[in-house]
């Protein structure tokens, strides 16, 4: 059991045989060999990767902004169509037992 315990630490601590990843002329990750793959080992400069970052980030936090208002509004739309049900009726409630007497 000892050695099972010991093989499965060493085959999750042993690093991983992976495939090299390239970039595109944008910086972001694709499969080298591909159309639009720079060579193995480039990268896109520290500025410009700072610069597309920054207008990455600012799209994502006005979209995310919208996403929220309209799950908001969708939930304040599903509760106003709601039947209305405070309970006081005896109609309110499902048949109980010994309500035929």
């Amino acid at each position: 059991m000892r050695l099972l315990v010991l093989a499965f630490t060493a085959l999750l601590l042993s690093p991983a045989l992976a495939a090299p990843t390239c970039q595109n002329k944008d910086g972001d990750a694709i499969r080298c060999g591909t159309p639009g793959a720079m060579p193995v080992g480039w990268a896109l400069p520290p500025a410009q990767f700072l610069e597309r970052q920054t207008l990455k980030q600012k799209d994502s936090d006005q979209n995310g902004f919208l996403k929220a208002v309209c799950l908001i509004g969708l939930l304040l739309a599903i509760i106003a169509l709601m039947p209305e049900f405070d309970g006081t009726r005896a109609k309110d409630w499902g048949s109980q037992e010994g309500d035929e007497e």
